[in-house]
């Protein structure tokens, strides 16, 4: 069955967008048609962005959070229709978690969240084996039981990890959390090998609607820190996402700042969780980059 969709079109969304940019590969392609990743490919991570999503509150529309969303899935796997798409990263025999993020100041928003768990429940995951959580994820059963995990959380400066990201987002899934701030969370990569989560994980989401470039302290917010970027980006791979993110994140602060201006602390634990955890790649001439939908202060 094919479920609706919404009345901005799909080919209204990229429409007057520039074509895929395919970072390190010959010639282009069109962002309507990705070509499917062949074995050898390069890492692909998906940047979708478009300049309505955020209300003038910088809350997310949701009709619009939803489509970018499903254009991203549909270029990150090559796809022509959701159902098919979501097909490939979800049986209806698995039981999913959607590993979220509640941090109070810029919480991964339920937009995002529902717009996943609606697509989860129409691959022909009953309700009750899906559950969104964070903090709670080793008590929470689902979880327990989970063959599928969903990682969706916002990028924004850490005071540990100088970024928090997609290979940060699973730190909850230790008792210990701060077992892993030493080497600035140099650490983290392991937690991504440990049974609970070890080769369940079909998409990563880097959130960044509106993502948080500056901070001091452990717990710092400043919303003069934040800019509404309006954009997602999607991958397989949580080191490679974490890796354009912060390539978004530095050309942004290069910009607000006049100069370039390293992350305190740096954010060793990308790199490791490459070289010495070996859960993605750090490499940027590893990953195509495919950009969908609006183009103005993309900045990558």
């Amino acid at each position: 069955m094919t479920a609706p969709r919404d009345d901005l079109s799909r080919r209204d969304f990229i429409r007057g967008t520039a074509s895929a940019t395919l970072a390190g590969v010959t010639g282009t392609a069109s962002a309507m048609t990705p070509a499917k990743p062949k074995p050898g490919d390069k890492t692909r991570v998906v940047l979708v962005r478009h300049k309505d999503v955020l209300d003038k509150g910088g809350r997310p529309d949701a009709k619009i959070t939803q489509q970018m969303l499903d254009d991203g899935i549909l270029a990150l796997l090559g796809e022509q229709e959701i159902q098919a798409a979501w097909r490939r990263l979800i049986r209806p025999d698995d039981v999913v978690g959607i590993k979220s993020n509640v941090w109070g100041r810029l919480p991964t928003p339920a937009a995002v969240e529902q717009a996943l768990s609606r697509r989860v429940r129409e691959a022909g995951v009953a309700q009750h084996n899906i559950a969104i959580d964070d903090r709670r994820v080793l008590r929470n059963p689902v979880f327990k039981r989970s063959t599928a995990l969903i990682n969706a959380r916002p990028m924004r400066t850490h005071h540990w990890s100088g970024l928090g990201g997609c290979i940060k987002n699973y730190v909850m899934f230790v008792p210990t959390p701060w077992a892993y701030h030493g080497g600035f969370c140099s650490p983290l990569g392991k937690i991504w090998h440990l049974p609970l989560v070890k080769g369940k994980t079909r998409l990563n989401v880097l959130v960044l609607l509106t993502p948080l470039f500056h901070g001091i302290g452990p717990h710092h917010y400043d919303p003069r820190h934040i800019w509404p970027y309006r954009g997602l980006l999607l991958s397989k791979d949580p080191v490679a996402i974490d890796t354009i993110g912060r390539q978004i994140i530095k050309a942004y602060r290069r910009q607000h700042f006049g100069e370039d201006r390293p992350f305190k602390p740096p954010t060793r634990h990308i790199e490791a969780a490459d070289q010495q955890h070996k859960i993605g790649t750090s490499d940027p001439a590893k990953i195509e980059l495919v950009k969908l939908g609006w183009t103005d202060g993309v900045l990558i």
